[in-house]
């Protein structure tokens, strides 16, 4: 009889065991962080996945949520190295050969630019006009007034102050400051051998803030203030912005058809890992300091954690462009987006 309940015992353990590990994993969230530049339509894109997926019903899942925290480019990549990480959001593209040393992924999810944004009293947004090297000068340090001769030689039309220029920057690691520091190494030989593209360098002089709001908040706050910022959160701030030259010889606003030329005007298509510069680029109409933002996730996390993060961009992809348009970014162009998904497909077939 003892054997007969060894044995029964035996059985149900392993009933048991089975039913366990039958079980669906314990439902999580889907975790990113990076880019405050994107962050406004993430979360946008976050809220309408959530209801998608409940399909107008009362029962939700933390697996259809998504928790993002929008800590900077930098941080955000670093925050990679977490297990619980699906993915990063940067606006700084990682080059091929890192990608591969480190068993990443990247992939473009929404295009914008980088507005150079004032607090000049009577210069209304768009009205201030800078070239290239006069904008360099600007951010060495050279140029510390607002009524320099050189300003003034662009703008015969605006009646400018003879009051300091204030120099706010970006003190955090930001895709932004790549952006920025990425066309003024184009446009200017001494800021490229002296500070070159980052997201993150040794300033020659200003006063530095965190995050995307905190530059916000002190370009708002600082008379004869400049700064930079992504166009949405400018316009939705309702600060002044500038009118850039680019190669071309045009002054370009900040606008979805300057960022939409600029991304026509890069090679996505022989791009490996969709790592393209989008700065100072040549073209009728294109906006010199474009950028875009790209999803970043490991290829070493499980099938289904990698899946749902593919999953949350492809509904994005297809219902979420007018919230992007909205918030003063530009959705993908549709020839890329069939480029991403195609890249996806490869991926899960080659293993990663």
């Amino acid at each position: 009889m003892r054997a007969i309940s060894s044995r029964l015992l035996c059985a149900l353990a392993a009933v048991l065991i089975a039913s366990v590990s039958s079980l669906p994993a314990q439902a999580e969230p889907i975790r990113g962080a990076g880019s405050t530049f994107a962050a406004p339509v993430i979360g946008r894109w976050a809220k309408n996945y959530e209801t998608a997926r409940t399909d107008g019903g009362s029962y939700t899942s933390p697996d259809w949520t998504v928790d993002y925290e929008p800590v900077g480019s930098l941080a955000g990549i670093m925050r990679l190295a977490q297990p619980e990480m699906d993915f990063a959001a940067t606006d700084a593209p990682i080059p091929p050969a890192d990608l591969a040393q480190r068993n990443l992924a990247q992939f473009p999810i929404v295009l914008g630019g980088v507005a150079i944004v004032t607090n000049i009293d009577g210069v209304a947004a768009g009205k201030l006009r800078l070239s290239g090297p006069v904008l360099a000068d600007i951010f060495l340090g050279r140029l510390q007034n607002w009524s320099d001769p050189a300003i003034r030689a662009l703008n015969p039309d605006l009646t400018l102050p003879d009051l300091r220029i204030a120099l706010l920057h970006r003190k955090d690691g930001s895709g932004t400051t790549f952006a920025l520091t990425e066309y003024l190494s184009s446009v200017s030989p001494e800021w490229k051998a002296k500070f070159g593209a980052d997201t993150l360098i040794a300033w020659p002089s200003g006063t530095g803030a965190e995050g995307s709001q905190g530059i916000v908040r002190a370009v708002a706050a600082t008379k004869g203030g400049i700064a930079y910022v992504e166009f949405g959160q400018a316009r939705r701030a309702s600060l002044a912005f500038a009118t850039l030259q680019n190669r071309n010889g045009q002054f370009i606003q900040p606008d979805a058809v300057g960022f939409r030329r600029a991304a026509e005007a890069a090679d996505w298509a022989n791009a490996r890992d969709f790592f393209v510069k989008l700065t100072d680029l040549s073209g009728e109409g294109v906006y010199p300091i474009a950028a875009a933002t790209f999803v970043v996730v490991p290829r070493n996390r499980a099938a289904g954690r990698i899946a749902r993060v593919h999953d949350l961009f492809r509904l994005a992809f297809e219902t979420g462009a007018d919230d992007a348009t909205a918030l003063g970014y530009l959705p993908l162009p549709a020839p890329l987006v069939d480029q991403i998904k195609r890249s996806w497909g490869n991926a899960a077939r080659t293993g990663g």
